[in-house]
C-alpha cells in the first residue's frame, strides 16, 4: 500500500538538515565555507543519483556523451548541459504528460511515491507541469518559512497573500510555507480575479493584516484601492512589513504606499522554490546555498561571470523531479564580500530583468523589466508601465513606453530614456489604472512589460 504524504516524509531529518526559526542565523554564521562546501557536495551526489533515474536527464545528458560517474562533485557540474523551459516543454510534447521528469511511471494512485502536481500559468502556451514529492515540497516550504521569520514575521502576525491559486503553484506554496513553518495567521486572498481588489482591502481591514506578501505591482495597486474605499493604508490596515518581489526598483514606492512599512525582497521561480532573499539588514539577497547551487552565466557564451543568467541546481529535490542546471533566463549579479548579517552564504543583487525578454529595436538591446526602478522614481508617475514596439509602413521601428501618472514632462522622460537605453523612445503618459488591461496586474502574478506589435 502506498504511503501518504506525511508518512513518506522524514520530518526530524527535515529540521536537522535545514535549521530554521531562531536557530537559523546562528548555524550559518558559525559555519565555514569548507563546511558549507561539504554539505553541498553530499547533497549534489544524492540529487545526481536521482537524476540518472529520470528519462529526461538520461536523454539530456546522453546526447552529450555523459555517463554515470562522470560527475563526482561541484567541480564537475559545468560538464552537464544547461536546459530551460523550452527543453521541458519539448519533452512534455514528446513524452506526455510529464516529459519523463519524475523517473517513475507510477504515481500516487498507482503505487508510486506521493506526488503534488501544479503547472505554470500557460499564458504563453501549454502549461508546464511542476512536480513535487514530499521531501522536495516541504524543504521548499521550509526555505520560505525560515526566510519570512528571519525577516521578522512572528506570532500574532496576519499575512495577506496575493499569490495566485488554481493550477499554478504560487498561492498554494506560500500558504503551505506560512502555515507549516511560521506561527502566523494566513489570509489566502489570491489575485484580483480570485478576490476582487475592493474585497481584499476590506479583508485586510477586518482581520488586521500586518504583513503583505506577493508581487509588489499588485500590492501597490491595492493601496490605491484602499484609499478609494476610505481606508488609510498603514493605519486602518496596520501593515508593518511587506515581503515581495521588488525587481529592479520600487522599494521606496511600495513602502510609501503602505504607510512606511519596510519592504523585503526575495527571488525564486516555480521550478526551484526560494533561491535567495534579503535578511533583516536588507544588504543584498543571501543565496540559500545549503539548498541550491547557483551559477551566474553569460547569456551568450555560457561561461561563468559576475552578471548574467541564473542557472540553478536544487540540492534538495532528490525524491521525485530533480532540478539540475536549470537556466531561468533571469539576470542577476554577484555582490562582493560578505553581508552585514555575517552568514556563510554569498549574496546577489536580485532580479535585474530577463535575458529572453530582451527586444532589439534598431539594433539596440532593450530589457523592458529593467525600466521598473527608473520609472518608479519619476515625479508624477506611479510605477505602472509597459513597452510597446511597432513598425510603421516604411519599416521604421518605434519604441513607446506607456507610463501611468497624474503629471509628468513626457519630453523630459523621453530624453532621459533615450540616454538610458541608447535608442529614441516615445513616452505615452496615461491616467492611473489605465495600463492594467494590458499588463494584467489585477489577474497575473507577473505583469506584462512588453507588447511587440511588429509580428
Amino acid at each position: 500500500m502506498s504511503s501518504t504524504f506525511f508518512e513518506a516524509l522524514d520530518i526530524p531529518r527535515l529540521f536537522r538538515e535545514y535549521p530554521s526559526g531562531a536557530a537559523f542565523p546562528g548555524v550559518y554564521q558559525a559555519m565555514s565555507t569548507d563546511e558549507l562546501r561539504a554539505i553541498q557536495e553530499r547533497r549534489l551526489l544524492r540529487v545526481m543519483r536521482r537524476g540518472w533515474t529520470t528519462p529526461f536527464y538520461r536523454r539530456l545528458w546522453g546526447r552529450e556523451g555523459i555517463e554515470p560517474g562522470d560527475i563526482s562533485g561541484l567541480d564537475d557540474l559545468h560538464l552537464l548541459p544547461v536546459y530551460d523551459k523550452s527543453d521541458i516543454m519539448a519533452a512534455v510534447e514528446a513524452h506526455p504528460p510529464l516529459g519523463g521528469m519524475t523517473g517513475t511511471a507510477a504515481n500516487a494512485r498507482g503505487g508510486g511515491p506521493p506526488m503534488i502536481l501544479h503547472t505554470t500559468s500557460g499564458t504563453t502556451g501549454t502549461p508546464q507541469p511542476l512536480i513535487f514529492g514530499p521531501w522536495g515540497r516541504e524543504v521548499a516550504n521550509l526555505l520560505v518559512g525560515r526566510m519570512y521569520t528571519w525577516q521578522g514575521l512572528e506570532a500574532g502576525d496576519v499575512v495577506h497573500s496575493v499569490y495566485g491559486h488554481g493550477m499554478v503553484n504560487g498561492g498554494h506554496y506560500i500558504r503551505e510555507a506560512v502555515t507549516h513553518f511560521t506561527p502566523a495567521l494566513f489570509l489566502s486572498a489570491g489575485t484580483g480575479n480570485e478576490t476582487p481588489s475592493r474585497h481584499q482591502v476590506r479583508l485586510m481591514n477586518r482581520f488586521g493584516a500586518t504583513v503583505l506578501v506577493g508581487f509588489v505591482d499588485y500590492l501597490r495597486r491595492l493601496a490605491e484601492v484602499a484609499e478609494r474605499e476610505g481606508l488609510d493604508p498603514g493605519l486602518d490596515i496596520p501593515v508593518r512589513m511587506i515581503i515581495g518581489h521588488l525587481g529592479t526598483g520600487g522599494r521606496r514606492e511600495i513602502e510609501q504606499a503602505w504607510g512606511g512599512a519596510p519592504a523585503y525582497d526575495w527571488y525564486g521561480v516555480a521550478d526551484t522554490g526560494s533561491v535567495a532573499g534579503e535578511g533583516p539588514d536588507r544588504d543584498g539577497m543571501y543565496v540559500w546555498e545549503d539548498a541550491h547551487c547557483l551559477e551566474v552565466l553569460d547569456p551568450e557564451s555560457g561561461e561563468a561571470t559576475t552578471k548574467g543568467d541564473m542557472v540553478i541546481t536544487c540540492l534538495y529535490k532528490e525524491d521525485l523531479a530533480p532540478v539540475i542546471r536549470f537556466n531561468t533566463h533571469d539576470v542577476t549579479e554577484w555582490l562582493a564580500g560578505s553581508g552585514a548579517a555575517g552568514l556563510v552564504f554569498r549574496r546577489i543583487r536580485g532580479f535585474l530583468g530577463r535575458s529572453d525578454n530582451m527586444v532589439k529595436v534598431r539594433g539596440v538591446n532593450v530589457y523592458p523589466d529593467s525600466l521598473a526602478g527608473w520609472i518608479a522614481v519619476q515625479p508624477g508617475c506611479n510605477g505602472a508601465y509597459y513597452c510597446r514596439v511597432t513598425r510603421d509602413p516604411s519599416g521604421r521601428e518605434e519604441l513607446t513606453v506607456v507610463v501611468e501618472g497624474t503629471s509628468g514632462n513626457t519630453d523630459r522622460l523621453a530624453h532621459e530614456l533615450r540616454l538610458l537605453l541608447g535608442v529614441v523612445v516615445h513616452v505615452d503618459l496615461q491616467p492611473p489604472g489605465s495600463t492594467a488591461m494590458v499588463t494584467g496586474v489585477d489577474r497575473r502574478q507577473k505583469p506584462i512589460r512588453l507588447v511587440d506589435e511588429r509580428k
